[in-house]
Formats: C-alpha cells, structure tokens, sequence
C-alpha cells in the first residue's frame, strides 16, 4: 500500500556502506524503522542530510504490515530550519529531544495528536530566538499527556497547599507522605506543579540554576522510568547539563 505521510526523524544508523537504518515517527502509521539506499548522486531525491535528528519530512513509502523495516520511495524536507542545526545549544536539545521521543514513542502506533505536538515543539525550537533553556524540561513534563501518564492537577485541595507531596507512581498530588519510595516532597513537588502550569511562551519566566535544572531533568527520567519499564540512559545527557546547567 502506497503511504504519503508527514515524519519526523528520531534515529539513523549507518549500516554498509550506502544504506541507513532510519527510525521515524509517522503521522499515519506512528513509529516505523526503514532500511534507506543512499545513492552517491546529488541528484537523488532521497539524501542523506535528510535523516539528522528532529528533521521534518515529507516521504512517500510502500506500506508492508509484515515487514520490519520499510523502504521509503520519495522524501522531501516539510520544514527547510532556519537555527536548529547551526546554533550549538539548539542543536544539544535537538540531539537530546530526539533520543528521549525516540525512547518514549518504541512502541507507538499512529497518534496524530501526539505527532502533532512534536512536530509544533519542533517548530516551535528552530523559530525561537531566546528563551530556550527549559525547552526540554517543558517538552518532557507535557508530552506525558499524549502517552498516558500526565500528572493530575486536578486536585484543589493540593494546589497551593505547602505540605504536598508528588506521589510519582501514582502520577499525583497528594497530602500524606506515600507508603512507598517513589515521591517527592513539598519543595520539589511546588516546582513541579508550577512547570507543569507553564509553556513554551512562558517558560522564560522560570529561572532554574544549573544544580536545579539537572535535578528536574533527573526527576522526570525517574518519573518515565517507573511508568515505561526499560527505559535506558540518555547518552546525551551529559553534553546537555554541560550546556545548560
């Protein structure tokens, strides 16, 4: 079956001396992997800059259920950047961004919302001219929305109180330290029901110091881990705290 769909570039790997192994979130089919021949020809339509990471296609492919890895027929660029690649802390959340999607979208089918927020946060990274250090952090906290485990701020009682904990198992706020290790307690757990609260606009408000930064980037990896089993280290995640610490 002959598929036209927008994608998003997570992973390539070199594999031989011509082909790419290339992981894409697909806004028809969700996560798929494809096997890509890169011919030496500028005048190819499929090349090889085309797979960096958080790149936005267009691609054309032929649709195989049966199959792991599938072939990609024509591709183009959805989105020419105009900062991300070329600006060094843009491109270490990119690199980042990419690998954590990578890891939390393995097993994704289609998910057009959920295509839909990356593809704007992508957007809205390479648009943006200042103000961008807690990208990543917003980006984690709310892409929890669209696969399942968003924290409920629904509780009033919670809300402005000072002695509430974020039980992390349960994904809420509550009043009462939880019988299990899981939690965080008030301090932590005020700052992040406040993150939560913000967005790309109005993030910049937030001033984080570096051991701040870190530890809430470290707190929402704990926070993944216990709701998506498996999930591995970052390799980028030291070149970030370096960066943006």
């Amino acid at each position: 079956m002959l598929i036209k769909t927008n994608a998003i570039v997570l992973n390539s790997l070199k594999y031989g001396e011509s082909q790419l192994i290339v992981d894409l979130f697909t806004e028809s089919h969700g996560r798929l992997s494809f096997m890509q021949r890169i011919p030496r020809t500028s005048r190819s339509g499929v090349k090889k800059q085309f797979f960096q990471p958080l790149t936005l296609l267009n691609i054309e492919f032929d649709y195989r259920a049966s199959q792991k890895l599938q072939h990609i027929k024509e591709a183009s660029v959805a989105w020419p950047f105009v900062s991300l690649p070329f600006d060094a802390l843009k491109l270490s959340i990119a690199l980042f961004v990419a690998e954590f999607t990578s890891y939390c979208t393995r097993s994704e089918q289609a998910n057009p919302s959920l295509y839909l927020f990356i593809e704007n946060s992508v957007r809205w990274l390479d648009a943006c001219e200042r103000g961008f250090t807690n990208f990543h952090i917003i980006y984690m906290l709310h892409l929890t929305r669209f696969i399942g485990f968003y924290p409920n701020l629904d509780d009033e009682d919670t809300d402005t109180g000072c002695n509430t904990y974020f039980d992390m198992r349960a994904g809420s706020f509550v009043k009462h330290v939880p019988v299990h290790s899981d939690f965080l307690r008030p301090d932590e757990a005020r700052k992040i029901r406040l993150i939560m609260r913000l967005n790309y606009t109005t993030m910049r408000l937030l001033s984080l110091s570096r051991s701040e930064r870190n530890r809430i980037v470290e707190v929402i990896l704990q926070y993944y881990r216990l709701h998506q089993p498996a999930f591995p280290d970052m390799k980028s995640l030291p070149v970030l705290q370096q960066l943006f610490g």
